[in-house]
C-alpha cells in the first residue's frame, strides 16, 4: 500500500494545470444542479411522516447544516484546488493513511447506498406508468442499464447536464405552482405548516426529519473538483457554492410547503411516490392521468440523472484506489475500445444490486422496513462522519497554504457545524441502530478489498498500471 490513498499532483508548474474558464455564474448553476437532484423526489414522504405538516422546517434545518459544512469545503477547495475532495483534505490535515483510507471507503459506501435508494425511488415512479413489473426487477434493470451506458462511454456534456437539471427544476416548479393555486383559491390551511405528528418535544420530530432531508442536500461537495478551473476562486467559489446551496434550500422549503398545503400529511407519508399525490390532487387544468404520467417521467429523469453520476463516481473511486494499490489492481483495468473502467463498473453494479436484493428479502421478513429510507439513512451516516471530519480538517489546516486572498469561513459557524453533524449522526444511529449493520457490511467490503490487494501485491510485483486513464 502506498503511504496514502490520495496522491499529490505530479511535478510540473501550475501553468500546466487546467484552464480557469468557469465563471461564478456558471459555478452557481453547477452547484444548484448538483444539489437539486432527486432526493426530494424520493424522500419527501418519509420526511413528512417523521415530522408532520411542519416538515418544511426539517428541510430548512438540513440546508442550514449543509451550508455550514459547505463553508468548510469552500475554504479548503480554494486553498487546495485539486480533485479527491474529502480524502485529500483529511489526508493533508492528519497525514494518516488509515484515516484517509477510511474516508475514501466511507465515500464509496455512501455512493453505493445512495444509488440503491435512488433506484428504488425510480421503481416507485415507474410503477405509475407500468404497475405490473415488480419493483426489484425495475431497480436491477435500471442499475444495469446505467452501468452499460457508462461502459459504452457516455460523455456528460454541460448541455446534457443543464437540460436534465432544468427538467428536475421544472418538476419542482410544477409542485410550487400547485401550492400557489391552492393558496389563491383560499383552500390552504396554513395551520398545517406548524403541526407535528410526533408526541412530546417537536425538536425531536424536526431532528428525525433532518436526518432524512439531509440526503436531499448532498452533492455540493462535488463542486470542489472544479475549483482549479474557476476564475478567481478565492472570491467566486465561496459565493457560488453557498449561493447555489441557499437557492436549492429555498426551492426545497417552498416545495415542502406546497405539498403540505395541498395534500394531507398522512397521505404524503403513506405514498410510495409522495409528489405524485400533489399532482393527483387535481389542482392543475387538464387530465389528471396525463399529468401523473408526465410528472412520473420528470421524476424518473431527475432520479436517472443523479444515479448516473453516482455510478460514474463509484467506478472512478474504485479505479483511483486501484491505481494507488489500495484495492486489487484489476479495478484499474480500462477497456481498450471504450476507455471505461469496466471491472470497477461491473463490481459496483453488483454491490448495489446486492443491497437491493438484501433489502427486498428483509422487507419480506419485516414489512415495516422501507428500503428507500434505510439506504438513505446509511448514506447520511457515512456523509455526516465525512462532513464532520472535513470541518475539523479546515480548522486544523488554518494558517497553511493561505494567501492574502484566501477565503476563511467563520470559525464559530464551523464549530457549530461540527456539533450539528455529530449530534445528527448520534441521533440517526440511536434512532435506527439496524442501519449500523449495513454500514458495517459496506465497511467490511472495503477492508476485504484492501486485504485482497495486500495478498496479491507480492505476487504481482510493482508493474505499471493496467490502465492509462479514464
Amino acid at each position: 500500500m502506498s503511504s496514502t490513498a490520495v496522491t499529490e499532483p505530479a511535478g510540473g508548474s501550475r501553468g500546466e494545470g487546467l484552464t480557469r474558464s468557469i465563471t461564478g455564474r456558471l459555478l452557481f448553476f453547477y452547484v444548484l444542479g448538483d444539489v437539486l437532484g432527486s432526493g426530494i423526489y424520493v424522500l419527501i414522504g418519509l420526511v413528512a411522516g417523521a415530522v408532520g405538516g411542519a416538515f418544511w422546517i426539517a428541510f430548512a434545518a438540513g440546508v442550514t447544516l449543509a451550508t455550514i459544512t459547505g463553508l468548510a469545503y469552500a475554504e479548503l477547495a480554494t486553498k487546495y484546488p485539486q480533485a479527491a475532495g474529502a480524502s485529500l483534505y483529511v489526508n493533508k490535515a492528519f497525514r494518516s493513511p488509515v484515516l484517509t483510507f477510511l474516508i475514501t471507503i466511507c465515500s464509496l459506501s455512501a455512493v453505493f447506498a445512495a444509488s440503491g435508494s435512488l433506484a428504488t425511488g425510480f421503481a416507485r415512479y415507474f410503477g405509475e406508468l407500468v404497475p405490473v413489473v415488480p419493483a426489484l426487477v425495475v431497480t436491477l434493470v435500471f442499475i444495469g442499464v446505467l452501468t452499460i451506458i457508462n461502459f459504452v462511454g457516455i460523455t456528460e456534456s454541460v448541455v446534457v447536464n443543464m437540460v436534465m437539471t432544468f427538467v428536475e427544476i421544472f418538476g419542482l416548479v410544477v409542485v410550487m405552482v400547485i401550492g400557489i393555486i391552492v393558496v389563491v383559491r383560499g383552500d390552504a390551511d396554513f395551520g398545517v405548516l406548524t403541526s407535528f405528528t410526533a408526541e412530546g418535544n417537536p425538536i425531536f420530530a424536526i431532528v428525525a426529519g433532518v436526518a432524512l432531508a439531509f440526503f436531499a442536500m448532498t452533492g455540493f461537495e462535488n463542486a470542489a473538483n472544479v475549483a482549479e478551473e474557476t476564475i478567481n476562486p478565492s472570491k467566486t467559489f465561496p459565493r457560488a457554492l453557498i449561493g447555489g446551496m441557499a437557492a436549492a434550500g429555498v426551492i426545497y422549503v417552498l416545495v415542502a410547503m406546497s405539498a403540505a398545503l395541498t395534500v394531507p400529511v398522512g397521505t404524503l407519508a403513506d405514498a410510495d411516490a409522495a409528489l405524485l399525490e400533489v399532482v393527483r390532487a387535481d389542482v392543475l387544468p387538464g387530465s389528471v392521468d396525463v399529468m401523473l404520467k408526465v410528472f412520473a417521467v420528470i421524476a424518473m429523469i431527475a432520479i436517472t440523472n443523479t444515479t448516473l453520476v453516482s455510478i460514474v463516481t463509484q467506478s472512478r473511486i474504485l479505479y483511483g484506489m486501484a491505481q494507488e494499490d489500495v484495492v486489487p489492481r484489476p479495478f484499474a483495468k480500462i477497456h481498450q475500445a471504450r476507455r471505461s473502467p469496466y471491472v470497477a463498473l461491473v463490481f459496483a453494479a453488483c454491490v448495489v444490486a446486492a443491497l437491493l436484493v438484501i433489502g427486498e428479502l428483509l422487507s419480506r421478513v419485516d414489512s415495516s422496513l422501507d428500503i428507500v429510507g434505510r439506504l438513505a439513512t446509511v448514506t447520511v451516516v457515512f456523509l455526516l462522519f465525512i462532513y464532520a471530519l472535513v470541518i475539523i480538517s479546515a480548522l486544523k489546516l488554518r494558517g497553511e497554504g493561505e494567501t492574502a486572498d484566501s477565503y476563511r469561513a467563520n470559525t464559530v459557524l464551523l464549530y457549530l457545524g461540527i456539533l450539528g453533524n455529530v449530534v445528527l449522526l448520534a441521533y440517526v444511529v440511536i434512532d435506527d441502530p439496524r442501519s449500523l449493520f449495513w454500514v458495517a457490511g459496506l465497511l467490511a467490503l472495503g477492508v476485504a478489498l484492501y486485504l485482497a490487494q495486500r495478498l496479491t501485491a507480492g505476487r504481482r510485483g510493482t508493474g505499471a498500471p493496467t490502465g492509462e486513464g479514464v
